[in-house]
């Protein structure tokens, strides 16, 4: 079972059935689609079937850790860390609601999901994939650590970075994370 994780500000806990709506929201919000996946917006019908499955396939089969994230008992993003083929190892996903956006809540997220997954997950090295064109969050995991590995050049024109921050180099290798 995903485990709760809390920060100075955060409380990332398992999703609920009621925070379907939140979730979907949160994924049909352009400026956060856009940085996500394809940076395609999917049709709403697709983001309500995803978050059905964090219940049917990822809680229900215990396939890797997947996160509400709540400030206030507010839900403000998503978190997860998995094991991903194009990394070869285990890599960090967040989004978090613009208006969450400026305020160092990213950070703090990236730092909490990495410290558990050197923590509790026991990993070597934690990876992450973005758009070269997405600035905020490349200045965000450079922060925390994480340093360039390689560019994929996409189908579409655009280039993904893939990086990695190793256990004892970043700062969310440290006690200040739970897990």
């Amino acid at each position: 079972m995903t485990p709760t994780l809390r920060t100075a500000r955060l409380l990332l806990e398992p999703y609920r059935p009621e925070d379907e709506d939140a979730f979907v929201a949160l994924f049909q919000d352009r400026r956060v689609c856009r940085w996500l996946g394809d940076g395609r917006l999917a049709p709403e019908a697709e983001d309500r079937a995803l978050f059905g499955r964090i219940f049917t396939k990822v809680y229900a089969r215990r396939l890797f850790d997947v996160w509400a994230v709540r400030e206030d008992g507010r839900y403000v993003g998503h978190a997860e860390i998995k094991p991903t083929e194009a990394v070869g190892g285990h890599e960090i996903v967040y989004a978090l609601a613009p208006e969450a956006w400026g305020r160092g809540l990213g950070t703090e997220l990236t730092e909490a999901v990495v410290g558990h997954g050197f923590g509790a997950l026991g990993l070597s090295e934690v990876h992450a994939t973005v758009m070269v064109a997405n600035e905020a969050s490349l200045a965000l995991l450079a922060r925390v650590g994480f340093a360039r590995r390689r560019d994929i050049e996409e189908g579409d024109g655009t280039t993904t970075r893939c990086l990695a921050v190793v256990r004892g180099e970043g700062r969310g290798s440290g006690p200040s994370v739970g897990g």
